[in-house]
């Protein structure tokens, strides 16, 4: 019951193998024969129902959309438009800015109620990330709620948010505590924050007692579906509700006009496509999300009158549903694209995925194909990319994680409606008597031991991703998964590998974060196709000594293949372990801790090598050892393709070599004890987002 509460707090965790265990003896050769007759029968009966629902077969090309699609209606869901789609609302964003800043100095909130994709969350984003804004007030939080929550854990995101501390905050017992705490916080405090997709009034009946009415002018925003929601947290004159309405004609045409002709006719409508453009705009209801979606299908067609007419006549059918004009974009991602669209559905809702992560899980299920001299990572990015710009997925630039990625909840159900009509996969929810065996992924939430009696077919599978689990041993049997090419023990309880796992040859990604390994067995250093390694822990003993890595045996040069690792232990070990390094030549993310004067420039001279790198995170062995960045900036170069990069421990000044690095995204440094403001010399970065 434990466990199954906890999954329940943390979200639905993917276990994507169907096994009844972890498989001991091969089957036999006419079972095999057995599956590959099972597969064409599949096949056959998928053809039927591609036919049946109007798909193309694939040698019929990409670029036109079914008229025929028919799709459950799965309940609508809060929906978010990105920043740069916002047009036509300035009036209102001025009025409540003016509010936001200009209003009475009691705590007040403001409550944004409309339909799912109407733009509740883009206009709440456009007030909270606004400059006048952000000045005005001491601390802010952005907190998404949604209808399955956690107080706690929305208080403690709260407090990280509000403390802006780099290294995490103390967890406490009890909600009343936590309250008391935030209270406390903010008390002298002008602050704002914005609770994002609330559908429970019990929530604000809970959450209100942190926020205290210091009358310094704080303020509150909420974005609800839920009118009564809204209301309940009216408490005083001072709040504020907006009901907020579908866009008006001249909104609506600029938005689509903006979309649909992003990439030609300098964003305007040629006279050709007016008047099917007109009534393409008067059918989506004036709702944004729809408007933006479906003119970023029309911006990848030809500007001819017969594919317009052939979405046209889609919306004219599927217009009654939001999920079925949505639907219209999945349709025309290609196929590579539509398997790595779908794999969004396996996370739970309002779940954030880093691109990083998404990447491992698409190359191991097979997604992702090779294109030339690109490495299969890169062709992956190129994906994900695409999704984005067909506004599909949504991301947000996080230090130390790259970009945290997710969807839509309503994106979420047109995934959920596919991916059920397609076997992608199938979900366990700890009620099922029997698991059809259908689905190629089977996602657990519950007790892992009442699947396995359940799942009769032992069919080894490549992903196996036992994040959150509360594990606490990895059994050696993991070592007769021979196929598997991802492993991910995340946030477990598990503290030693078996020797066993020397037999998985084919695994690329070995997540360990959050887990209690301190050393890796040798026998890693034989697992030649490993790509990804990744093995950091928060620890928080001090200030400074927040993080964990691991001990690596010498040895691990010979895992030449390897993209990522971080984070690994310079010392004990010295310059020894350091030379291992050279032999690592295709890095891409690399992070070390424990960095010693005797092992930093052998440390600093394998960095210069490593010409592929993008991020880089080093940690000194304590607050007082200086890191001295003129041995990395040396000829050859410094790592010219660095995306990221996090130090901590002393600088004696700002390193030449970080104003030379213009592709520089995310940047941290802590503990550098820098006399001089850097931000002068960092304004020369023409790409950093994140100081």
């Amino acid at each position: 019951m434990e466990a199954e509460k906890h999954h329940r707090q943390n979200g639905v965790i993917g276990v994507f193998f169907k096994a009844k265990g972890f498989v001991k003896n091969f089957k036999q050769c006419h079972d095999l024969v057995s599956k590959i007759q099972d597969a064409k029968d599949s096949l056959c009966e998928l053809k039927d129902r591609c036919q049946r629902y109007g798909l193309r077969p694939l040698e019929q090309g990409e670029s036109s959309t079914s008229a025929n699609v028919k799709a459950p209606e799965p309940q609508l869901s809060s929906l978010f438009v990105e920043k740069d789609e916002l047009v036509g609302i300035e009036k209102e964003s001025e009025e409540i800015i003016r509010k936001l800043v200009e209003g009475s100095p009691t705590r007040s909130v403001i409550s944004f109620v409309g339909e799912g994709g109407i733009g509740k969350t883009t206009l709440a984003k456009k007030l909270y990330d606004d400059e006048v804004v952000k000045g005005h007030f001491d601390s802010h939080a952005w907190i998404t709620v949604s209808w399955s929550y956690n107080l706690k854990e929305l208080l403690m995101n709260m407090k990280k948010q509000i403390c802006k501390s780099e290294h995490g905050v103390e967890e406490m017992d009890n909600e009343a505590e936590q309250i008391q705490d935030m209270r406390g916080i903010l008390e002298e405090k002008r602050y704002m924050v914005v609770f994002d997709d609330v559908w429970q009034q019990d929530f604000w009946g809970a959450i209100q007692f942190a926020l205290p009415n210091n009358n310094k002018g704080s303020r509150i925003v909420i974005t609800t579906r839920n009118a009564e929601v809204a209301n309940y947290c009216k408490e005083t004159p001072c709040d504020i509700f907006y009901k907020l309405k579908p866009w008006s004609p001249t909104s609506a045409w600029e938005l689509f006009c903006k979309k649909a002709f992003q990439y030609d006719f300098q964003g305007q409508c040629p006279d050709n496509l007016k008047h099917l453009s007109f009534e393409i705009v008067s059918k989506c209801q004036g709702l944004p999300l729809i408007i933006a979606t479906i003119a970023s299908l029309l911006s990848k067609k030809e500007k001819v009158e017969w594919e317009w007419k052939k979405v046209l006549n889609d919306l004219n059918s599927h217009i009654k549903n939001i999920s079925k004009i949505l639907a219209l974009s999945y349709y025309d991602l290609p196929p590579p694209l539509k398997s790595c669209f779908l794999y969004f559905g396996i996370f739970p809702e309002d779940y954030s995925i880093s691109d990083e992560r998404l990447y491992r899980l698409w190359i191991a299920e097979g997604f992702v194909k090779a294109r030339g001299d690109m490495t299969l990572e890169e062709v992956a990015e190129e994906y994900l990319n695409e999704l984005i710009q067909r506004n599909l997925v949504t991301f947000e630039l996080v230090i130390g994680e790259g970009k945290s990625c997710g969807v839509h909840d309503l994106m979420r159900d047109v995934i959920l409606s596919r991916a059920d009509e397609v076997f992608f996969c199938q979900t366990w929810d700890g009620n099922k008597s029997s698991f059809s065996g259908e689905g190629r992924r089977l996602i657990i939430s519950g007790s892992i031991g009442n699947v396995l009696k359940n799942v009769d077919d032992s069919t080894i599978r490549v992903v196996v991703d036992l994040e959150r689990v509360p594990l606490n041993f990895l059994p050696k049997e993991i070592g007769n998964l021979f196929q598997l090419k991802y492993l991910s023990l995340r946030n477990s309880n598990v503290k030693i590998l078996p020797k066993s796992i020397r037999n998985l040859h084919k695994l690329q990604s070995l997540d360990i974060r959050g887990t209690s390994i301190q050393e890796l067995p040798v026998e890693i250093n034989e697992l030649r196709n490993l790509r990804h390694l990744l093995a950091y822990t928060y620890c928080y003993r001090t200030p400074f000594d927040y993080i964990d890595g691991v001990r690596m045996h010498q040895g691990f040069g010979n895992l030449e293949d390897l993209q990522t690792l971080t984070l690994f232990e310079a010392n004990p070990g010295g310059v020894g372990l350091v030379k291992e390094l050279d032999k690592l030549r295709k890095l891409r993310w690399f992070g070390i801790y424990k960095v010693t004067g005797e092992s930093w420039r052998g440390l600093c001279t394998s960095i210069r090598n490593m010409d592929q790198l993008q991020r880089l995170f080093i940690y000194a062995n304590d607050e007082n050892q200086v890191l001295d960045l003129q041995y990395i900036s040396s000829p050859p170069s410094p790592p010219c393709f660095l995306r990221e990069l996090v130090l901590a421990g002393r600088l004696q000044n700002l390193p030449d070599m970080i104003t030379m690095l213009q592709n520089l995204r995310g940047l941290c440094l802590s503990f550098s004890l820098l006399i001089d403001e850097p931000c002068k010399c960092l304004k020369g970065l023409p790409n950093l987002e994140k100081c």
